[in-house]
């Protein structure tokens, strides 16, 4: 049996001169871009009010874009039982602190056992929201906290003051090198021209802004909180290797073990096998958006960022002081 879906959005003022069939693969991305224009072509898409089946249109800004289709029963995602941490929850919205090791989403070679799975068996009613409520994701391995509306007009409030820039996100990580100072890193990003499951700064690529200051200094490492301004895929790990300070354990982007001169067994098998990008969502801060209230949210940090800074901090204790 098939299941309706009705979705409305506006295009965004930035999307102008954009073809339709982007514009909608922008506005509906919990759907493919290749089931997108398969219902644009089949006349499941209104603009203004009229049937659109033509993909190469270009859009101004501010038309009302209705999608009406079926989406057979197999394309639906399924409900499990899996466990999530959440840190706070009510009518409208949930916060969770995600552990290491879970997809946000299904996608290819992840198929299920996902965040958004566990979300539909917490609250079934999450089904009728696009992408069961996620507002942002986290990558696989990159640990700490999500914010996901309940509602479809939570959701459009959410994502607005996203795009708005008014959701704070802060992350703590572990850095390879000596940071001096704090700064921002303001460098598009895109697709990898070779790796094509990497991002890499781009000059074609989306705006994205990242801020960090240094928290404490170790020997050949510095542990650093970091401001997203933009949310692009990957930022923090491409805009740190970019400026020469990958992420400890980041392998994907140069984070391979860098061992201090003289550390002893036990720090250098803790840092070569540290299997995960040190990075971790630590805070989250936004207004409400049925209240008005502002909401701010600490996650712990996790065992294994807080051993390894504790190793990092003692080997930079011993070894000053015989300086």
């Amino acid at each position: 049996m098939a299941q309706q879906i009705t979705r409305t959005d506006t295009v965004k003022d930035s999307q102008l001169g954009q073809r339709l069939d982007q514009a909608i693969a922008e506005l509906f991305s919990e759907f493919s871009r290749s089931r997108l224009k398969e219902w644009l072509l089949e006349g499941k898409v209104q603009v203004n009010g009229e049937v659109i089946t033509k993909p190469r249109i270009r859009v101004m800004g501010g038309e009302a874009i209705t999608l009406l289709a079926e989406l057979e029963d197999e394309e639906r995602w399924e409900a499990q039982d899996i466990p999530l941490d959440i840190v706070y929850e009510d009518d409208h919205l949930l916060v969770i602190n995600k552990p290491r090791d879970f997809v946000v989403h299904p996608g290819a070679g992840t198929p299920d056992g996902t965040v958004l799975n566990a979300l539909l068996h917490h609250y079934p009613a999450i089904a009728e929201v696009p992408r069961a409520g996620i507002v942002h994701r986290l990558d696989k391995d990159t640990t700490g906290l999500m914010v996901v509306a309940k509602t479809v007009q939570t959701q459009t409030r959410l994502v607005r003051a996203l795009q708005k820039r008014r959701i704070t996100r802060e992350y703590e990580a572990i850095i390879l090198g000596n940071m001096t100072a704090g700064g921002m890193v303001e460098k598009p990003i895109g697709r990898h021209s070779t790796k094509r499951t990497l991002m890499a700064v781009n000059e074609l690529g989306k705006p994205a802004v990242t801020h960090y200051r240094v928290a404490e200094h170790f020997r050949v490492h510095t542990r650093i909180r970091l401001r997203l301004e933009t949310g692009r895929t990957h930022q923090i790990r491409v805009h740190m290797s970019y400026i020469q300070h990958p992420l400890l354990g980041d392998v994907a982007y140069g984070g391979r073990a860098r061992i201090p001169k003289g550390a002893s067994k036990e720090l250098t098998d803790m840092i070569r096998s540290f299997d995960r990008q040190a990075l971790h969502a630590v805070m989250l801060k936004f207004v409400h958006p049925a209240t008005g209230e502002e909401m701010k949210f600490h996650a712990p940090i996790p065992h294994d960022m807080v051993v390894m800074t504790e190793a990092l901090r003692q080997d930079a204790k011993e070894n000053f002081e015989e300086e």
